[in-house]
């Protein structure tokens, strides 16, 4: 007689389609969105900019020039360029950066076991962001130094409204946190991955993107510190010293992020990497989980809550930012 009994055809193995989409998914997805979503929402309503921009960001940045960063009057352009490190280094926490970490917790998904693997694996991918943004930070530098004192950021008209500058922020801010948001559920198996067809050509893509988007937080940063040195740009009208104090400010913000990522990647133990690697759907859930947050949180923050505070919408305010 012939044995019908059917035999199950084999699977397939999961298969990456990019850096931050790895094939296996976590279980409860939509528990992750939702979890993800509230801890953006609580973030946004919590974040006080008082204490990132003046207590931390001014604080910080006087400490290291020597004198109130907040009054300084750029006169020169090696002031200008000392000031461009400086202030990227103090603002490294404001709402303006806070939502590159979340590239941080996916790419610790990637560090290998061994130290010297472990620091192979951190530096080519900070290579590969800083790669994308130094050329975005450098050419908005040269379009400021350009035409520098007709753009929305240069204006400080008072209004009742949405001013030019706060429009700006607005809209890069959006653009910036929904493109995080669909790497969020590209990597939770929610949505298909949109870098997929571009990371067949190029695996390293993904850290390119996330390094033209920390190059393109100069685009719509309204931070204090760095309309100073925005309009020191726009009035010298030079496009060489306004791509240095550009690329200097984004190297500042960098440095922060840089040297997070290391410390993560050497503090990792065994025990924790064999953590991640028992269930394969954990370094998804990280990686969904910090994008996902990060991104709730810029489009929350600087759409949502920046609409309340406009008295367009209402939008709960934290009592300490009342």
């Amino acid at each position: 007689m012939t044995d019908t009994t059917s035999v199950p055809a084999p699977t397939a193995p999961p298969q990456a389609t990019s850096l931050f989409v790895n094939g296996l998914f976590p279980r409860r997805r939509v528990l992750l969105l939702v979890l993800s979503l509230l801890g953006g929402l609580l973030i946004a309503y919590a974040w006080s900019s008082k204490l990132a921009d003046d207590e931390i960001g001014f604080r910080t940045a006087s400490q290291m020039l020597g004198h109130d960063a907040k009054d300084t009057q750029l006169s020169g352009i090696g002031a200008g360029v000392l000031f461009a490190l400086v202030s990227g280094l103090a603002g490294s926490f404001t709402a303006c950066n806070v939502a590159v970490f979340g590239a941080v917790g996916p790419l610790v998904g990637q560090i290998s076991l061994t130290r010297r693997q472990r620091l192979a694996h951190a530096l080519r991918p900070l290579g590969w962001m800083a790669a994308g943004m130094l050329p975005v930070s450098a050419a908005y530098g040269v379009l400021v130094g350009l035409v520098g004192t007709h753009m929305p950021q240069f204006s400080t008209a008072q209004t009742h409204g949405i001013s030019p500058r706060i429009a700006q922020a607005m809209i890069v801010y959006g653009v910036l946190g929904l493109f995080m948001l669909a790497l969020g559920l590209a990597a939770a198996g929610l949505i298909p991955d949109p870098l997929a067809a571009l990371s067949r050509r190029h695996p390293n893509a993904p850290l390119v993107l996330i390094g033209v988007m920390v190059g393109a937080f100069l685009i719509g940063r309204p931070y204090p510190l760095f309309r100073n040195l925005f309009r020191q740009a726009a009035e010298e009208h030079n496009p060489l010293f306004g791509a240095v104090a550009f690329s200097l400010q984004s190297i500042g913000n960098f440095l922060v992020m840089a040297v997070l990522f290391l410390l993560l990647s050497y503090s990792l133990s065994r025990p924790v990497q064999r953590w991640l690697a028992t269930k394969p759907g954990r370094v998804a859930t990280l990686t969904a989980s910090a994008f996902l947050v990060a991104g709730a949180f810029t489009v929350i923050y600087w759409d949502i809550r920046m609409l309340g505070k406009l008295d367009y919408i209402w939008f709960p305010t934290a009592p300490w930012n009342a």
